[in-house]
Parts: C-alpha cells; structure tokens; sequence
C-alpha cells in the first residue's frame, strides 16, 4: 500500500513537468532599455500561455500564435535576464536570455519613393540611422516583402501590397524607429489626347485627360519621353511632345500607382511641302482660283498669301489644293499650306493692277482689219488677250506699256478696245473702221 501510495504524486509530478512550457529560442535575443522591441518566442506547449516574463518584468503585450509561437513585447529593463513563459501547467526554465542595453531605437529621415501601386513590390530606400542591425521593415501593420541593410544609413526594402497612407518603420534591437508616410496610389487612366496629331519636329503642347494623374512621373509619346511635362490636376496633364517619325504612336502615363497607355492615339504629321501653284498672278481686288500642288496637303488646315488667308479653299487630293485668293497689294507674295505638320516652304504669287490705255495709234483702219495698231497705256506687260469689240486680235507685247496688235476685220463704225491681263480687263479705248472710200 505504502508503495501505491507513493506511486501517484510521481507520476502527477511527471505529468505536469513533461506538459509545462518549453522555450528553445527568441528573436531578437536583444533590445533597448526603453523596451517595445517585437520579439518572437519560439518553443512548445504555449497554447493557453497567461503570462510572458524577461526576467520577474511581465511583457506588457503578448500573443499566441500557436502551440510553438508566441509574440511578445519587451518591457524596460536593464542587463540580461531570462525569458520565461506560464501556462496553467507550469513556467518554462531554459535559459534563453535576453540582453538590454544596445544604444538608441533607429531614426528614419527620408523614404524614397514616398509612394507606389496597391499591388505592392516598388523597391523603396529608406536612410536614417542606428539601421545596420535592422530586423524589420514594417509597411504600417505589414512586413516589407523584404529588405536588405546596405549600410547603418540606409536600408532598401520592397514595400507589400496595401492602401492609402500607411507609416513606414524599422526595427532593430534597439527598438522601433520613427514613422514615415508611404502612399499606395491607384494606377493612372488616360482618356484621350488633345490635339492628337502633331508635326514630326515635335514641340507642340498638347493635354492629356484622364484620372489618376497626379502623381505622374513620366509621359511618353512611343518609347520617347516628353520633352516636358506639367500635371495641372488629377485629371489633367499638359505635355510638350518630342521629336518623332510620321505615323501613330501610343501615349503612356507613368505614376507610382502604375502605368496607362493609350494606343495609337498621337499622330505624327509631315510637314507639307509646295512644288508650284498656278496662275502665278492674279488681280488686286483678289477672287481668282489658284491651283497649288505639292505633297503632305490633305491635312491643310489654311491657304495664306502672306499673311491673309485664302477666301476659300479645297483639299482636292494630298498633292493638291485650290484657293480662291484673298485681295491685296501690287507685287509678289509668299503663298503657303500649313498643317499639323507645320507650314510649307513658300511659292510666289504676283497680285498685278488692271491694265489701263491710254492711246491707240491709228485710232482708225479698214473694216477689212489686217493693219498694225499700237496700244498705249500701263501694266501692259502680262497682256493675254487684246479685244476688238467681242473679236480677239493677235498681238505682241512690246513692254510693260506697248502692246502692237492686229486689227480683226469688223464692221463700219466704232468699236472698243479692251487688254486683258491677270491683272483684269482694261477700260475701253475707242478705234474706228472705215469703209472703202465710194467710186
């Protein structure tokens, strides 16, 4: 009996110290003085844990992640003292230690970028001090995807995925470092270009439209970026387009949140180029069609002799265009086709004043025609025609203020003289056919 009696307190006793706690380990195994550094025991039998200690100091927060896991702060303290943990069954008594005493909590002053996609995975540099022996970055409550110490001033870490703004931190030993703001921004989209067309030499402003903009820290036109760029608003950028060869090309906005892309959405346009325009003179008061041939015109957006433009004109085909001419002053112009693609060289044009006459010389002939007459007057020079009456005569230009003809047969009596140029129609000068004098 005495044996049995024996038997039964062993065994109780064995019982509760195989189920007590164990604790095989703890990270990290040092911290500052001021306590609150994040501490992971690792071990068994914590399921139901009431109480975790560094030394006789409860921790003043503790979690159990699972049987073999449990999260821990540390309290203020000084030297180094044992890590216990108490569940109903009993306290551990492995003498894992943990050390106080390792200098300052790390400092951060700068994150670079402060900003990235929800998705997550920007690398992001965080510098500061105290940061060489990190052994967290944390994304408000998350744990970076990871993080690489490059020196006690300078961690890189890949931010998680997450929203709005949260505080990055790091932790080491020593503590948890000061906060710094990180924002998870939603990716950009664009939704149209304005104008969307544009001469290859670039350097016309254009706007973008869209949501998600502001941000942005890049605006491509193709692969070429922007020759410069300005976000007015969240929903508007106002960008100057480089450099590129004719044809469509994508325009894509870049921000942290990501990137948007719109396909084929900006034109490259040639710059129209004139090869000659016919007539090449025209009158002063204007009115007259003019036929200009080139290539790149079917964009033509304005015809302009000098600086006025055309009273009208019309996109035949991409070699071709005809203007109706505007009025203007005696002697040559610039006439030009402007485009997306810019403007074109010149070609000239003449405005000429209607001719005037002064004298014809005879003033009279046989109603048989055939007889030399000389026309007096002024702007004689682009004589096309010269008329007896609704009778053409033939004709040579003798200079800018004679022009001899050849009186056409008629009948008896007076008739009107007229000289046409491009310039227009002459007053009339009078001319008399005579006929055979009476046998």
């Amino acid at each position: 009996m005495s044996g049995s009696a024996h038997s039964t307190p062993v065994s109780d006793a064995r019982r509760l110290a195989s189920s007590a706690p164990t604790v095989s380990s703890i990270a990290p195994a040092a911290g500052s003085t001021a306590g609150g550094a994040s501490v992971t025991v690792l071990g068994t039998g914590f399921t139901g844990a009431t109480a975790v200690r560094f030394g006789a100091t409860l921790a003043p927060s503790f979690a159990v992640l699972s049987d073999t896991r449990i999260g821990a702060t540390s309290p203020p303290g000084t030297g180094t003292v044992q890590v216990t943990v108490t569940t109903p069954s009993g306290t551990s008594n492995e003498f894992v230690m943990f050390s106080y005493g390792l200098g300052p909590a790390p400092s951060l002053t700068s994150v670079t970028p402060n900003s990235g996609p929800a998705t997550g995975g920007t690398t992001v540099v965080l510098t500061g001090a105290g940061l060489a022996a990190a052994s967290a970055v944390r994304f408000g409550g998350v744990a970076a995807a990871s993080f690489t110490v490059v020196s006690d001033r300078r961690v890189t870490a890949v931010a998680p995925p997450g929203t709005g703004t949260v505080q990055v931190t790091v932790t080491t030993a020593g503590g948890s470092s000061n906060g710094l703001a990180y924002t998870y921004s939603g990716a950009p989209a664009l939704g149209g270009v304005s104008p969307d067309q544009g001469p290859t030499a670039g350097g016309n402003t254009v706007t973008l439209a869209g949501a998600g903009l502001t941000s942005a820290t890049a605006v491509t036109f193709g692969s070429t970026p922007a020759t410069s760029f300005t976000v007015v608003s969240p929903t508007t950028i106002s960008a100057v387009v480089p450099p590129g060869a004719a044809g469509a090309v994508p325009v894509t906005v870049t921000t942290p949140g990501g990137t948007s892309t719109l396909p084929s959405s900006y034109f490259y346009v040639n710059a129209p180029v004139l090869a000659a325009l016919a007539p090449v003179t025209g009158p002063l008061s204007g009115g007259n069609t003019v036929t200009l041939t080139g290539t790149h015109l079917v964009e033509a957006t304005a015809v302009r002799f000098a600086n006025t433009a055309a009273i009208s004109f019309t996109v035949v085909s991409d070699t071709r265009i005809t203007a109706v001419a505007p009025a203007g002053p005696a002697g040559p112009v610039d006439v030009t086709v402007s485009t997306a693609g810019g403007t074109s060289n010149a070609v000239s044009y003449a405005y000429v004043p209607a001719p005037a006459l002064t004298a014809l010389s005879p003033g009279q002939g046989p109603a048989s025609g055939g007889n030399s007459v000389t026309l007096t007057g002024t702007g004689l020079g682009p004589t096309t025609r010269v008329l007896f009456g609704t009778t053409p005569a033939t004709f040579t230009v003798v200079s800018g203020t004679h022009v001899v003809a050849e009186a056409p047969p008629g009948a008896v009596g007076p008739v009107d003289v007229t000289v046409v140029t491009p310039g227009g129609t002459s007053a009339p000068a009078g001319y008399t056919r005579v006929g055979p004098p009476a046998v």
